[in-house]
């Protein structure tokens, strides 16, 4: 057994949180200049060609574009879009940390709607942690208090919104390569987003256009180490360290958009990202064991 593969699908995985977050800081510097459609069109059509090159490179474009499931493939990318719009536009009104502490609590909610959507069963011990999770988005939001601000709604929407994505992305994995899926999220994204962008274009600047490449760029590099390190190490294994995002969207909103944060928010994005970590912790361990029993039987 190769120990070295899980430790370099660990590193792939850190690497691409910080890619990522580099990614959405672009993002916030273009969400000045630009309408939100047109950058999210930009990014899907940059996509849309890797997505297109990937399935040339495994079995062709022609076998990836067959889906068993058109339908939730066109939902769950038509999910996604919308995401990426809000997740943007978040980006827009709140800072870096903040958006990502509320964000976070998006495997929270994968765990608890997985039972109505999948038919998976989520222990006692995963429903505290959801439910502990949830307790720690409150800490952060401070409804009812004068700090609370309506525009952090929206990272919470994006939570759920990528909690269904994620959902949706299993159900079709069970019918649908890898290629597939990740072609149609490519074309139907550019799809979706274009037909919205055409009517607020706006002209680019030689400045907008590098960071737009910028982002095209920090999108692919992100999304591949993110795939290898899927094909190298087990995704309960890599879950836990997607938290990470948080630390360096903290560091980079500091360093360069000079955004703080208060210390209850702080407190609530710790004990989100340590419920998901001990959600992904029970996941690993079930995972186990039923490898075990099945290996026995």
């Amino acid at each position: 057994m190769n120990l070295t593969t899980p430790m370099s699908g660990i590193v792939l995985m850190i690497l691409s949180t910080l890619v990522f977050s580099v990614q959405d800081a672009i993002t916030k510097m273009l969400v000045q200049e630009l309408p939100v459609p047109q950058i999210v069109f930009v990014r899907f059509a940059a996509f849309a060609v890797f997505a297109c090159l990937f399935a040339a490179f495994n079995g062709g474009v022609a076998r990836a574009v067959r889906s068993q499931v058109p339908l939730r493939q066109l939902l769950r990318c038509l999910l996604m879009c919308s995401e990426i719009a809000l997740f943007a536009l978040a980006l827009r009104v709140l800072g870096l940390a903040e958006v990502h502490a509320l964000f976070a609590c998006f495997p929270l909610v994968v765990a608890a709607l997985s039972v109505p959507m999948l038919g998976e069963k989520v222990g006692h011990r995963r429903w505290f942690a959801v439910i502990i999770g949830f307790a720690g988005t409150l800490i952060i939001l401070r409804p009812g208090l004068a700090v609370f601000d309506p525009n952090a709604l929206i990272p919470l929407v994006c939570a759920v919104i990528f909690a269904l994505y994620n959902l949706l992305t299993r159900q079709v994995s069970r019918h649908d390569s890898f290629a597939t899926s990740l072609l149609y999220f490519g074309v139907i994204g550019t799809i979706a987003s274009g037909v919205v962008a055409w009517s607020l274009w706006e002209p680019l600047s030689p400045d907008t256009i590098r960071l737009l490449a910028m982002l095209c760029a920090t999108s692919i590099c992100g999304h591949m180490m993110l795939i290898k390190a899927l094909q190298l190490t087990e995704a309960v294994v890599l879950q836990p360290f997607h938290y990470l995002v948080l630390i360096w969207a903290l560091t980079i909103g500091y360093v360069f958009f000079q955004e703080t944060v208060d210390w209850p928010t702080l407190l609530g994005a710790a004990i989100v990202a340590f419920s998901g970590v001990y959600v992904a912790y029970r996941e690993y361990v079930l995972s186990r064991s039923n490898a075990r029993t099945q290996g026995v039987g």
